[in-house]
């Protein structure tokens, strides 16, 4: 039975309606928290490749600056420099395009997996309809988030926060420990945890 481990979400079933926080999802999916990391150092890879060229450029622009305007040299460096720069903007947006693309299928199956995993969950518990909503309480010192706060959907909840069981199915299902939920546990209309989704989240950046 997938109810009884997570007191958050002790209602859902009784009420048939239930609340998921994705972008808290998003942050504690240790599938997709391993595949940002790899691309995180892929790109790291790049950058320092990207380094290399960028003082190659910087080299020639340096050699350029011995010779006369006028001179053939000159102008011979200055062509070269004109040429590896171009060559390395071309290269640069298609690895800044190639990356962006790749973590938007990454978002986007992740997304998939969370949806199946919330449908999955509300037919085993006879939940009729899931919301999305954002337990994390806002700072008050952040214009922002207070903004957020007063425009959030769901203003209060009463034990039907779901995020938990559908975060240990995902961690479940990508060999995570099923004790792998994290405590959400607080008052009907509170907060459930300090922790704040990081800005790399669907709706967050």
């Amino acid at each position: 039975h997938l109810m009884g481990q997570n007191p958050a979400g002790a209602s859902a079933g009784k009420f048939g309606v239930a609340v998921v926080d994705v972008g808290y999802i998003f942050k504690n999916h240790q599938g997709f928290k391993t595949k940002m990391e790899t691309m995180k150092s892929e790109m790291a890879s790049i950058e320092d490749s990207l380094k290399g060229k960028r003082e190659q450029i910087a080299a020639q622009e340096a050699q350029k600056e011995q010779y006369n305007v006028g001179a053939p040299e000159y102008k011979q460096v200055d062509e070269t420099v004109a040429r590896m720069k171009a060559d390395f903007n071309l290269e640069m947006n298609r690895l800044r395009k190639d990356f962006l693309e790749r973590e938007a299928k990454v978002y986007y199956q992740t997304f998939q997996e969370v949806d199946k995993a919330v449908t999955y969950y509300a037919k085993r518990q006879n939940i009729g309809l899931v919301l999305r909503f954002n337990g994390e309480a806002p700072d008050a010192n952040r214009r922002d988030e207070i903004l957020r706060a007063i425009n959030k959907p769901v203003v209060f909840q009463n034990n039907i926060d779901i995020t938990p069981d559908v975060l240990a199915l995902l961690n479940r299902a990508g060999g995570a420990p099923a004790n792998t939920t994290t405590n959400r546990t607080a008052p009907a209309g509170g907060a459930p945890r300090t922790a704040r989704p990081g800005s790399q989240i669907p709706g967050a950046r």
